[in-house]
């Protein structure tokens, strides 16, 4: 099953994300509080664990929930290959994938951290259809499809 590992935020863009006991999530907008929330087509990001572990076998042990900057952190379902325009169901809310990966950006502090980053290559990015609550340990369902 699915699931809500963690969610994150952070005060500003660039930076790692600190977890959230919970956190609201607001249509056309994001998490509450977020630096990267807004109006606009990346309002959520999200990472599985997974690709964390990836990282982690290649020795970068203490990597943990939020260092990639992803807003939620997630178990038993392989991000990346949802095609854009997947509606899921996260806690209360209903998101819809909206790109998959992205450009890393220069000055970066999770790949000076690491030394690389997952992220641009296997997290996501939603749009939040339905407001509402998230917190660690909610599943997470496919619920449909607008492409």
């Amino acid at each position: 099953m699915a699931k809500v590992l963690a969610v994150n935020i952070s005060e500003n863009k660039g930076e790692i994300k600190r977890p959230l006991e919970k956190g609201y999530f607001e249509v056309d907008h994001g998490l509450n509080g977020d630096a990267h929330a807004g109006n606009w087509h990346r309002q959520v990001s999200l990472l599985g664990n997974e690709s964390i572990d990836k990282m982690r076998t290649r020795g970068f042990h203490n990597l943990e929930a939020g260092n990639f900057a992803e807003n939620i952190t997630t178990e038993g379902i392989v991000l990346y290959e949802l095609p854009v325009g997947t509606k899921l169901k996260i806690g209360e809310t209903v998101m819809e994938v909206t790109q998959i990966g992205k450009e890393c950006h220069k000055g970066c502090a999770i790949r000076e951290k690491t030394g690389d980053c997952v992220m641009p290559r296997e997290g996501i990015f939603t749009k939040v259809l339905t407001p509402g609550w998230i917190k660690a340990g909610d599943t997470i369902e496919r619920i449909g499809y607008s492409g």
